[in-house]
């Protein structure tokens, strides 16, 4: 079987709707998914996902939640706010995924922390099929970057069944890392939008995934 082209998207984690909006602007038409990030979704609530909705009509949008509670309640409001699919955290419980999948229809679990691939059988058996793969940015402020254990655990969730998005201080150079995964989305904020040209640097990223697995 072929690898897919993995997709681009862009974590606007901004503070304010305003700031989120102008890197929306100069990127959305350049990345795959646009992601209403955690920290945009915790200051500004759903008003971030209904302008970004309103933004991009036709992109794929995610609303960040990290969502650990209320399944429900959350997923129903992103869903009503616009969103396409939510994230929810891996140490929610498997309850509180299903009723968000329920509402939602796509969830994608964040792996942070402690978690084991026992747990992982238990999101795809409840029909979870995503996956987000992190370096956390605290790992990645302390000096931490990619490793081959973490390379085997990507393999290993992809060969269970899971699309599954790498993120985590991504940088043009750092993609050729995952040559040979079949790596669904690769997901870039700081990496794109602290740049200084924004979407260039996202044509850039675009080419590099390309070139890797076109």
């Amino acid at each position: 079987m072929s690898m897919g082209i993995p997709n681009l998207q862009v974590a606007l984690d901004h503070n304010r709707i305003e700031d989120a909006i102008v890197d929306a602007i100069a990127v959305g038409n350049e990345v795959d998914i646009i992601e209403a990030g955690t920290i945009l979704c915790l200051n500004e609530g759903d008003k971030a996902i209904k302008c970004l909705r309103n933004l991009f009509p036709n992109k794929t949008l995610i609303a960040d939640t990290k969502c650990a509670d209320a399944g429900t309640t959350v997923a129903r409001n992103c869903k009503l706010a616009g969103a396409d699919w939510m994230t929810v955290i891996c140490c929610a419980t498997i309850p509180t995924m299903e009723a968000a999948l329920k509402e939602m229809g796509t969830l994608q679990v964040e792996l942070y922390g402690d978690w084991t691939f026992e747990q992982a059988q238990l999101w795809l058996d409840a029909g979870i099929d995503q996956a987000i793969y992190h370096q956390s940015r605290d790992a990645l402020l302390s000096g931490g970057t990619w490793t081959e254990q973490d390379l085997q655990k990507i393999k290993k969730l992809i060969d269970m069944g899971f699309k599954v998005s790498a993120t985590g201080g991504l940088t043009l150079e750092s993609l050729k890392l995952f040559e040979g995964l079949d790596i669904y989305t690769f997901i870039a904020g700081r990496g794109i939008c602290a740049t200084e040209n924004p979407a260039e640097t996202a044509k850039e990223f675009k080419a590099e995934i390309k070139r890797i697995w076109g």
